[in-house]
């Protein structure tokens, strides 16, 4: 589903509206004639195409991020793929005031990256993984991987997010990351492992164990490529449950 074929992100406009646009076979931006909906509400749509038009055409995720309610900025996706980071980081524990992020992975335009504390994992590393990209995707990142990344580096990352644990719970999925990928057929390479796994394979690393930090890097990059999986298993059900079945209808 893209972006041209959304009509909540206008003032007024809820999902009943969207709705019955789509399924009187208005489907897209270049679609709207302003039949099926009153007057007043037919001009706000026409303003708001014509203003999102240009935001668009720059790659302009912001502007949609501000205007998409807050659960469907999985929307964003299918036009914003290649601009797409996928990231997850490991940590020495829960506190993003106490405790320290210990690797962070990277998956974006087909390619993974993991910075380690004490090598590579720096403010400014982490910042150029970050640039230019137009929308984060993170599994409870919200809650957690954005607040410990601002709060140990002082990056900013203040730009659109698609955090996957709401999405899935849209769907009905919930638990965390593992089992959920587990009901939706998300493959994983490398056996699976517990965040207290992580934590301890990095203090085994600091003991001086090499292999434990081999195991760790492999565990955190799964989670940044499987997010990947994830978004778009997530967002094809999201389309056919909400764009395909009102079409139907």
């Amino acid at each position: 589903m893209r972006i041209e074929n959304s009509f909540i992100p206008v003032q007024g406009v809820g999902e009943a509206t969207e709705q019955k646009l789509w399924s009187n076979g208005i489907t897209h931006w270049d679609e709207f004639d302003g039949s099926v909906v009153g007057p007043t509400r037919a001009d706000r749509i026409e303003t708001f195409i014509a203003d999102a038009w240009p935001h668009l055409d720059d790659g302009d995720a912001s502007f949609f991020d501000r205007n998409l309610p807050s659960g469907e900025r999985w929307r964003l996706y299918e036009n914003f793929r290649p601009e797409t980071c996928f990231f997850d980081i490991e940590t020495t524990g829960l506190d993003h005031h106490r405790d320290r992020v210990t690797t962070v992975s990277f998956h974006r335009d087909g390619e993974t990256t993991t910075l380690v504390q004490g090598e590579d994992l720096t403010a400014d590393t982490l910042a150029r993984q970050f640039e230019d990209a137009k929308l984060l995707v993170t599994f409870n990142g919200k809650r957690f991987d954005v607040p410990f990344l601002e709060t140990s580096f002082g990056v900013d990352l203040d730009m659109p997010h698609v955090d996957l644990m709401y999405p899935c719970k849209q769907l009905g999925y919930s638990g965390g990351l593992k089992s959920i990928e587990g009901e939706l057929g998300v493959e994983r390479d490398e056996p699976d492992i517990t965040g207290k796994d992580a934590v301890r394979l990095w203090r085994e690393y600091e003991r001086g164990d090499e292999s434990a930090l081999d195991t760790l890097v492999s565990y955190n990059r799964d989670d940044a490529v499987n997010l990947q999986s994830l978004m778009e298993t997530v967002q094809d059900k999201l389309h056919q449950d909400v764009f395909e079945t009102a079409r139907e209808q």
